[in-house]
């Protein structure tokens, strides 16, 4: 059971004093909270790409690769990168610098992207959303297979036995597949046998069982060994010394920034009910202290077969001590918990 964090690193003005963070400080506070990361033994620490004024990180791979020379064991992922609307082989070129300065430790997750900034801004048209993402994903893999490759596609220059540079030190680069629940993109990843993450973010993550047995069925009809097919989540959450404090810290900046997406997307007010609600043991907010924070996951590995558990903090704008001390918990109490627990769960599974 692999656990850490994902991020966002989001710039939206404090609650409390209304003060606008930098985009620079921001990401030199993200590296800090990577190598804090690996420095308390936690196994992954992903970076999520956007494209406007409240995120900081256009360019996960360079901000990754920042923290890849001070760490020493903890992976570094994208999460996501918006592979729609990107150029493959750039991505797979800084990828494999950050997987050769890391010595190994780089991997790729790709997405459509819930959000869409980036597809005006690189000269993308949405309406060819769905076919975008399958014609850039068939390039990457080629990629991450091949050091030269010859490829055509509808939306980019034709590739004829081209080398791609430099190569990763991991063969082939893992390419992850980020998931907000659609059956359709379960299924690729299945098919293709590529690991899958799903963000887990509202309603009961028990929901997401049937979408995990059907990924792990299309990759088995497809051939591939479904025991070597790591399923993660991403959900938000937070850790303090008790579940009060927990949750009176992660709320302010959380329903901000839910009622901020809330509004251009169209969904209802985000209030403390909605908030209290979802950090209950059936919910999908992963707050409180360590003793809740690792029942929880536990309860995710053994009801929905999550093998990566990624904790997505913070949401919205927090303190960093703050969020330095919920990724130290994650790491020195939280996840001991965990593989000690899941350890003996599968040596009595194993038994059986």
């Amino acid at each position: 059971m692999e656990i850490g964090i994902s991020t966002f690193v989001e710039t939206t003005p404090d609650v409390q004093s209304g003060e606008l963070i930098s985009h620079a400080q921001r990401l030199r506070e993200v590296v800090e909270e990577i190598v804090l990361a690996d420095k308390v033994g936690l196994d992954i620490f992903g970076v999520g790409e956007h494209h406007r004024k409240d995120y900081a990180a256009s360019s996960p791979a360079v901000l990754l690769a920042a923290a890849a020379s001070q760490t020493t064991r903890i992976r570094l992922t994208s999460a996501v990168t918006v592979l729609s609307s990107a150029d493959p082989v750039r991505v797979f070129q800084d990828f494999a610098t950050l997987d050769g300065i890391s010595n190994g430790r780089a991997e790729i997750m790709a997405g459509r992207g819930s959000f869409i900034e980036s597809f005006p801004l690189f000269g993308y048209d949405l309406n060819d959303y769905d076919e975008l993402f399958d014609e850039k994903l068939d390039l990457l893999l080629k990629i991450t297979a091949s050091e030269k490759v010859t490829w055509s596609g509808n939306h980019r220059s034709a590739i004829n036995n081209l080398g791609i540079y430099p190569r990763p030190v991991q063969n082939p680069l893992p390419v992850w597949i980020g998931s907000g629940g659609n059956t359709e993109s379960v299924i690729r990843a299945g098919l293709l046998g590529l690991p899958l993450v799903l963000a887990i973010i509202g309603g009961s993550p028990l929901q997401f069982a049937p979408l995990v047995k059907l990924y792990k069925k299309a990759a088995a009809q497809a051939g591939h060994d479904v025991s070597k097919l790591p399923v993660a989540s991403h959900s938000h959450g937070f850790i303090a010394e008790d579940n009060q404090l927990a949750a009176d810290l992660f709320f302010p900046s959380t329903q901000a920034s839910m009622n901020v997406i809330g509004r251009e997307r169209g969904w209802g007010h985000y209030s403390r009910a909605s908030f209290d609600a979802a950090r209950r043991f059936e919910g999908a907010l992963y707050v409180g202290d360590p003793d809740t924070v690792a029942e929880k996951i536990i309860h995710l590995r053994k009801h929905v077969g999550i093998t990566r558990f990624m904790l997505h903090v913070p949401l919205g704008t927090m303190p960093h001590k703050d969020v330095m001390r919920a990724i130290e918990l994650l790491g020195t109490e939280v996840a001991p918990i965990v593989r000690a627990e899941i350890s003996r769960w599968e040596a009595e599974v194993d038994a059986k």
